[in-house]
């Protein structure tokens, strides 16, 4: 069973008006780990740390700017009052380098540099993607230019949901990725832009083609950007949906993946 978390993002608005309530929510709804966002204002990393600890519930990663230069040592010291080992570049909003390939080359070049700092602070560094990474780019995507330029070691916390709403499959995408995909965000919904998310297995996605192309291990985590509905309750039914999907078998997968596409 992968790790299952919640991008704390999905309730932002109720964490900066009662940051332990907030939590002891996301508890209820049967969450033992999250992975954080930039914080809100009023809202302090020990403040943080010390509800997260109260109730019980562990951090799987951070999503930081990037972490290089002057702004590297307080994002890793975030990490480390949190307990996260991982620290993950949250991507928006869209540079300006990703405009060209030789854009792209520099910011795989910042990548680079950020996980040598994060290594000797001994902390793994990712990249989280938005839609613009699987627009065509020259004669490829931008994705693959960076998977070529990339240190092995970088790892991507693949959101299906931006591939999707991309025009891209994920499957196809995480079969191309290999094991450099070691998280998964797992959101549902449309995959149009402006539209509201929905419970995983409620949209357009085929998660049961998802888990299958995983070419190894890779944590899951939960998050909806914007929601028509009450978020908490959106995250349990995603919870209680992609733990039955991992409960079943390789085949009761595929079986049910062909039934859903047929249906979608």
């Amino acid at each position: 069973m992968p790790s299952l978390s919640l991008q704390l993002y999905t309730v932002r608005q109720a964490l900066e008006r009662d940051a332990l309530q907030t939590l002891r929510r996301v508890k209820a709804c049967g969450f033992h780990a999250v992975e954080t966002a930039p914080l809100p204002p009023g809202l302090s990393t020990n403040e943080l740390a010390r509800c997260l600890q109260g109730e019980g519930l562990s951090v799987m990663a951070i999503h930081a700017g990037l972490p290089v230069g002057g702004q590297a040592r307080r994002i890793f010291d975030e990490a480390q009052t949190l307990g996260a080992q991982r620290v993950i570049w949250h991507g928006w909003p869209k540079d300006e380098l990703c405009a060209t390939t030789n854009g792209y080359r520099r910011l795989a070049e910042l990548y680079a540099e950020a996980n040598d700092a994060a290594k000797k602070a001994g902390l793994a560094f990712g990249i989280h993607n938005h839609w613009w990474e699987f627009e065509p780019l020259g004669n490829k995507y931008p994705y693959q230019w960076l998977h070529q330029w990339l240190p092995a070691d970088v790892f991507w916390e693949l959101d299906v949901y931006w591939v999707r709403t991309a025009g891209l499959d994920p499957a196809r995408v995480l079969g191309e990725l290999g094991s450099r995909v070691r998280m998964l965000h797992m959101k549902d919904g449309p995959a149009e832009h402006g539209s509201p998310m929905v419970a995983a297995g409620a949209g357009t996605l085929n998660f049961e083609a998802i888990v299958s192309a995983q070419a190894g291990p890779a944590d899951w985590v939960v998050e909806l950007d914007e929601c028509a509905t009450d978020p908490f309750e959106a995250a349990r039914a995603s919870r209680c949906y992609l733990e039955r999907l991992a409960s079943l078998s390789s085949s009761e997968r595929e079986h049910a993946g062909r039934r859903n596409a047929i249906a979608r």
